[in-house]
């Protein structure tokens, strides 16, 4: 890779990593893990076993999906931390644009995977209630979520839920897209808007190296995070396998956002391991010396480490979630399979807030032909 793109292999002022790929704590000049009045060895056991189960997600799921079960799921392998430190670090009231890998985020959130694999599975359009959990609906469309965060933002900036000093008023609202999609014209506009108007909204883009087969260095010339620059408001470089890192840099961004000072593009600089999707062969365009050489950096591996070196959490821990991620993934196998198939007039259900005489009439054709077929209802 290009050293242009390359981070700083130890840190530094444009690369934040606060624990490093061999478990070890760092510092760095502007960005420290500060979780408040909590328990800071009970935080990062917290991480621990979050990316753990969101890995026996990711894991379950690819397995479903080489059964038949599912037909298509986007893995996340490698990019836990960079999920769980963001997800972690929002609040209640904040909301989520994601794309449809933030699978680590929507655990975050309090979204059941089982949800997730509804999706997947093809018996539902995401049955999870954004108002709920505030975190939207996956988005197909490459980069689009950036115009609907950033469109969002602005919502809550007239409504005055920015800069008011309450902590639980005040709001941020982020938007999550890869390296690929940094490309694409929607996260470019989102980012003119966003600048123009000082919408509260953070852009965190999971730079996994890999816009399907295209590598990073073939994207861009400089650094992502420095795009931003360009566009009127900061950006800064996060080590994506450092979940502490992530946790304070993504915290920060936040509440620049809730205190009204506008936009933040955060750079969270991980791997995928996996493939783009289950339909992807990496081998075909990626070398294994790449991949094994990412493996050591391993964002599980090294909270363990860090976990294990300095007496913060014994084997029992250790065993107890792995004993959960085991329980995870037997009900998610089972729970998947369980699913029920939707009503072929369902698709008409959520289409417009209120149907529409248009609608009415497609769904009553429908209808009308699906009588056609013996047992169709």
């Amino acid at each position: 890779m290009s050293e242009l793109l390359a981070p700083t292999p130890t840190g530094g002022p444009d690369f934040v990593q606060l624990l490093t790929p061999e478990g070890q704590r760092v510092e760095h000049p502007e960005y420290s893990f500060d979780v408040g009045e909590a328990d800071e060895a009970e935080v990062v056991r917290g991480f621990y076993r979050d990316m753990v189960l969101t890995r026996r997600i990711d894991t379950e799921s690819t397995a479903l999906q080489r059964h038949g079960e599912l037909g298509i799921w986007a893995q996340l392998l490698g990019q836990e931390a960079a999920q769980i430190g963001s997800g972690r670090a929002l609040r209640p009231q904040d909301y989520v644009f994601p794309t449809y890998r933030e699978h680590g985020v929507a655990y975050c959130r309090g979204v059941d995977p089982l949800r997730l694999l509804g999706l997947f599975r093809g018996v539902d359009q995401g049955s999870w209630d954004p108002r709920q959990n505030n975190f939207a609906n996956y988005t197909i469309v490459i980069g689009a979520q950036t115009l609907h965060a950033t469109g969002y933002a602005m919502g809550v900036q007239r409504d005055g839920a920015i800069g008011t000093g309450d902590p639980e008023r005040d709001t941020a609202v982020i938007a999550y897209f890869g390296d690929g999609a940094s490309s694409q014209g929607d996260v470019n506009e989102s980012f003119v808007f966003a600048a123009s108007y000082n919408a509260p909204v953070v852009f965190f883009c999971q730079n996994n190296q890999w816009a399907i087969s295209e590598p990073i260095e073939r994207q861009s010339r400089i650094p992502l995070y420095q795009r931003a620059h360009g566009f009127g408001f900061p950006g800064v470089r996060v080590d994506g396998n450092d979940v502490l890192a992530t946790y304070a840099v993504t915290q920060a961004a936040l509440q620049r956002a809730r205190e009204g000072n506008g936009p933040t593009m955060v750079e969270a600089y991980t791997y995928r391991m996996g493939a783009h999707t289950t339909t992807d062969d990496p081998t075909r365009y990626r070398m294994s010396e790449e991949l094994e050489k990412w493996k050591l950096k391993d964002p599980i591996a090294r909270v363990k480490v860090y976990l294990t070196r300095n007496a913060l959490a014994d084997q029992d821990f250790f065993d107890e979630v792995e004993t959960e991620a085991e329980q995870l993934g037997a009900r998610l196998r089972d729970g998947c399979k369980a699913l029920p198939d939707p009503s072929p007039l369902s698709i008409f259900d959520q289409v417009y807030v209120e149907q529409t005489d248009e609608l009415a009439e497609q769904r009553d054709g429908y209808a009308a032909y699906l009588e056609t077929f013996e047992g169709a209802h």
